[in-house]
């Protein structure tokens, strides 16, 4: 459903699961997705590059569990988006 604000869309308010076309997926509060990028909001980041720990393996322990918010607000910019799904969907 979502919490309802004019012209931030259907996910404004929910926890969101922002994969990317590289290595790197963000978990956090979505803002608004805009034409430059998703806005998040208390989100976190995870980049397989950096560790021996999956994409899929990061989402699944944050379903469980939740993230810490250590970004504030970040825009992940649509180039690299490869897909925006709810955290409670997964």
């Amino acid at each position: 459903m979502g919490t309802f604000h004019h012209g931030k869309g259907d996910l404004h308010g929910i926890t969101v699961v922002v994969d990317t076309t590289g290595t790197e997926v963000f978990v956090g509060r979505c803002d608004t997705i805009t034409p430059e990028g998703v806005i998040l909001l208390d989100a976190d980041r995870h980049d397989a590059a950096e560790g021996d720990v999956t994409k899929e393996a990061w989402v699944k322990k944050a379903a469980m569990f939740g993230v810490f918010s250590r970004l504030p607000r970040i825009i992940v910019p649509t180039e690299h988006v490869a897909s925006v799904t709810r955290l409670g969907d997964l």
